[in-house]
């Protein structure tokens, strides 16, 4: 799935989805892209330590070293505010640096401060080029980081007359731009799409989006900024739903090329804050925070903490209703336990009795022995207690096989219970609580404790059933306990069968495993036999109970 969604999204062509469902695995597309994060920024560090082992070559040009610094400083622009400034000051440090490579480290400097919200200082510092010495692309860095401090100002300002002039400086800097920029560029293309997007003339806006969209690939600061202004156009047109779809490509974009400088996943976290989808917004948020830390951009850490404290306090307000709603159920669970702990100590008591049983029909036969003078009332007596015995086994029998269902049933029980809390927390739309109240580990507790309990059961009525099963079995097939371990997941198998339980899907059922997982074990077993397979079971079914305890009598 998440290889179809990739060749979409890199495909052109609407990105329009015509269900919730292709909708939510977008989603899981960008969850799976934040999951996937360490190894996509493993690989951005490997080519930065490849281009400084590089560097640390003392026998290259300076050419070359500049080059290569060049390279480190494209690498991490958009990772690391610190790392970037510390390797555009190693070049400018540089005292043979000539006029070209002073004017375009320069401007990386410029512009580095400018994305930050240090516009003074970006002014500062571009006012330090060497004007003469620009080319065409010189130009373009050049009056781009005007261009962008003045379109922030005028974003930021609250004075309207500051407005006005800010505004006039970037139309400006950006007719200067165009004036010096290639006909038909990628560049020259964003800034029309820019000006149509202004004016409002959102259909001229999206051909000239779909045009810079052609041959670009997720994972790459090109599409990701391409498809972050097509959000921009849907969000004009009010069309929410395409909104979100192409913030989540841009954020996912942002994740794969490890560009942590970014606004899109900030501003998928707001509108999804606005529709009530709490849980989205607040990891949303969070990974956004995490991301502008690790960049370093004063800029980004203020828009964010604007928005981050309303999310999270929206969140915290859920987990506490949703806590106490856990109380409740944690509650009623817990009056089931004692329930079910209840019927465990009648299953002893009545274990008990079959053993009491069971030894007094041992003392009738040793008495029967004994009264050669009552031969017809010993027999009498002998037909009668076979009787009983043959009651208690069906009694010892039914009891066991009560035992089990109710450990089913109890399991089954703390399943419905959680899709309970699943159905009530999906309603109000807090799927991450969903996802930790779905936890399997309670449930795999008491399975546990199931397979304890069926264990020491079964094994007080069967004593010897390891050793008689052994002995069907060849040499080196014999069963091999853990020291902790009373009976495996085969030998519980023919346990229940030794009961009378043989079909495979109500085994299955009872030790939770899947009817062909069942039915392979049996095979298995019985392929080891020293019999002939088909005669396995039935040499199970005869192994008798209590044996161990006649033995010693």
């Amino acid at each position: 799935m998440r290889k179809l969604v990739i060749v979409w999204c890199c495909a052109f062509g609407s990105l329009s989805l015509q269900a919730s469902t292709e909708l939510d695995s977008l989603y899981q597309f960008l969850d799976q892209c934040m999951a996937d994060r360490e190894q996509y920024e493993a690989k951005k560090i490997a080519r930065i330590d490849n281009i400084k082992a590089i560097l640390a070559n003392e026998d290259i040009s300076n050419t070359e070293r500049h080059h290569l610094i060049n390279r480190l400083i494209t690498e991490y622009s958009t990772l690391s505010f610190d790392s970037t400034l510390y390797y555009i000051n190693k070049n400018l440090a540089d005292p043979e640096i000539n006029a070209e490579a002073f004017n375009e480290t320069i401007l990386m400097q410029a512009n580095l401060f400018a994305k930050s919200g240090a516009y003074k200082e970006s002014m500062d510092i571009a006012a330090q080029a060497k004007r003469d010495a620009l080319d065409r692309n010189g130009s373009v860095r050049y009056f781009d980081v005007y261009r962008k401090i003045y379109e922030d100002l005028y974003f930021y300002s609250s004075l309207d007359k500051n407005r006005e002039k800010y505004l006039s400086l970037y139309n400006a800097y950006t007719d200067s731009v165009k004036a010096v920029l290639e006909p038909g560029s990628r560049e020259l293309l964003g800034i029309l799409e820019k000006e149509y997007r202004d004016a409002r003339q959102l259909d001229s806006c999206e051909i000239i989006n779909a045009q810079r969209f052609e041959g670009l690939k997720m994972g790459t600061a090109q599409y990701s900024m391409v498809a972050f202004e097509r959000s921009l156009i849907h969000e004009l047109r009010g069309h929410t739903e395409r909104q979100i779809e192409n913030l989540i490509l841009s954020a996912a974009s942002d994740i794969q090329a490890s560009i942590k400088d970014y606004a899109s996943l900030t501003q998928l976290a707001l509108l999804l804050f606005e529709q009530g989808e709490i849980e989205k917004a607040y990891k949303y948020i969070q990974f956004s925070s995490q991301d502008a830390e690790y960049f370093n951009s004063r800029l980004r850490f203020i828009e964010i903490s604007n928005i981050l404290p309303v999310i999270t306090t929206a969140h915290e307000n859920i987990i506490n209703d949703q806590n106490r709603e856990l109380k409740k159920y944690l509650t009623t669970i817990s009056v089931l336990s004692v329930i079910l702990a209840c019927f465990f100590l009648i299953l002893l008591v009545q274990i008990g009795r079959i053993r009491q049983a069971k030894n007094k029909l041992h003392k009738a036969n040793a008495s029967l022995k004994t009264l050669n003078d009552e031969l017809r009332h010993s027999n009498q007596s002998l037909k009668s207690l076979n009787e009983q015995l043959v009651i208690t086994d069906k009694v010892k029998e039914q009891y066991i096989a009560n035992f089990l269902d109710i450990c089913s049933e109890f399991i089954d029980k703390l399943e419905n219970y959680q899709r309970m809390v699943k159905r009530l927390v999906s309603a109000r739309k807090y799927e991450e609580l969903v996802q930790k109240a779905s936890s399997s580990e309670f449930i795999e507790a008491e399975v546990q404790a199931f397979y304890h309990t069926f264990d020491t059961t079964f094994l007080n009525i069967y004593p010897d059933f390891v050793e008689r099963i052994n002995a069907l079995l060849q040499d080196d097939k014999k069963f091999e306990l853990k020291k902790d371990e009373s009976l495996n997941t085969e030998l519980r198998i023919f346990a229940l069968i030794r009961l009378g339980i043989e079909d495979s899907s109500k085994i299955s059922k009872l030790l939770r495993y899947s009817v062909n997982t069942i039915y392979n074990y049996r095979a298995k077993i019985k392929n080891w036999a020293l019999s002939p397979r088909e005669e396995f079971e039935q040499k199970v079914l005869q192994i008798d109970a209590f044996t161990n305890q006649a033995d010693q009598e």
